[in-house]
């Protein structure tokens, strides 16, 4: 009887790669953060978009929002609309980051405008917006920041 050879295998198999190992927990940082709020508008109409920072956002970002408004059957306060709407996107506009995003929503005949500038590590705003805000009419106003950047955001009575 002849004999068999045993021929091995070409190319020779490889063992598979190792497993990732698990990450060990992050360490804690000892310090106590409190996270911002997240924005939740609720029971209400809302609207929000998206724009690139770029000189002209912040009219695009009115045009957006009056025509919202209008679908909602607000008219009355197209000025103050596009006036605080445009300085709240030039606010955003100016911290630099690379997308602004515009929130709306109303209420029991007032409308809320909020700009996100979606850069960290800001400061919060001069008082000096807060005070061009209510110039143009906002009945309320602010500004925080946090982790993903500083919101501006008013409110008008439509």
């Amino acid at each position: 009887m002849a004999a068999v050879e045993h021929t091995p295998d070409y190319p020779p198999k490889t063992p598979p790669p190792p497993k990732r190992p698990l990450s060990p927990p992050r360490p804690e940082t000892g310090l106590a953060v409190t996270p911002r709020a997240r924005m939740q508008v609720r029971n209400r109409r809302t609207a929000a978009w998206s724009l690139e920072v770029a000189p002209w956002s912040a009219r695009k970002a009115s045009g957006f929002a009056l025509g919202r408004l209008h679908e909602w059957g607000y008219r009355e306060a197209d000025e103050a609309a596009a006036g605080l709407t445009e300085l709240l996107v030039r606010t955003a506009v100016a911290d630099g980051g690379r997308r602004v995003s515009v929130h709306l929503a109303d209420q029991n005949r007032q409308a809320l405008i909020v700009a996100l500038s979606h850069r960290p590590g800001l400061t919060v705003a001069d008082g000096a917006v807060l005070r061009e805000l209510s110039q143009l009419g906002a009945v309320s106003c602010g500004t925080d920041t946090a982790e993903d950047g500083r919101r501006v955001w008013a409110v008008l009575d439509v």
